[in-house]
């Protein structure tokens, strides 16, 4: 199994206080993990680094075989590898085409390879036939699933996912959960934070648990 990022003695900082202290964490391609913890013990942090969005204070993130170099302009190409999906995404205040249309538009592609990806990512939140859809009009759980596919149409190498089941309907979080749990067979690597307890039981997946920033047996 390859290694997709390896974490060595990372440290993060925020004035005096110290909020993720890994030793060493490698994480696999091809699989889904569930990050779990109390809050306040470094899930969020922990997901913006591996989002490559915030530089630790001290150590080695490795990303692809790569050491990240946070110091030069060379991070865009791995940045655009990885998308990080918040707990409260934003949605504009557009058609539901052009939200999802967002990340495809700003990596060029247009025209008909745009309109195939948008159905397909739409098709996988069972949301086909919402193109001309106001986003400002969806429900919540209706805004996460376009909010989703909009994430899912780009084709993600590594999806971040944060407390994405947290404030849904049931429904949609059985949806959401069941299309989380096959997008490592689709090419996805996925590391999702929840406070579900049950989701480890239900899903095939691995766990990183933290504790005041430190990996930790999961309980």
């Amino acid at each position: 199994m390859k290694t997709l990022y390896h974490l060595d003695s990372i440290r993060k900082n925020y004035g005096p206080r110290t909020v993720l202290d890994i030793p060493d964490l490698p994480i696999q391609a091809g699989k889904l993990y569930l990050l779990t913890g109390a809050n306040g013990s470094g899930k969020s942090t922990l997901l913006s680094i591996l989002a490559l969005l915030s530089a630790p204070t001290s150590g080695t993130v490795t990303f692809d075989d790569r050491p990240v170099s946070w110091q030069n302009g060379s991070l865009l190409a791995a940045r655009r590898r990885v998308t990080l999906l918040h707990q409260a995404p934003y949605l504009f205040n557009e058609s539901v085409h052009a939200n999802v249309a967002f990340g495809l538009r700003a990596r060029g592609i247009s025209g008909s390879e745009q309109q195939q990806l948008i159905e397909q990512a739409l098709a996988m939140v069972e949301l086909s036939g919402f193109q001309k859809r106001k986003a400002r009009e969806l429900s919540g759980g209706e805004a996460q699933r376009v909010a989703m596919a909009r994430a899912l149409a780009i084709r993600p190498e590594v999806l971040l996912l944060d407390e994405p089941l947290a404030n849904v309907d049931r429904d949609t979080a059985l949806l959401l959960e069941r299309l989380i749990a096959s997008l490592p067979e689709r090419g996805t690597s996925v590391i999702m934070t929840t406070h579900d307890i049950g989701q480890p039981e239900r899903l095939a997946c691995e766990r990183i648990h933290l504790v005041a920033g430190r990996p930790a047996p999961a309980p």
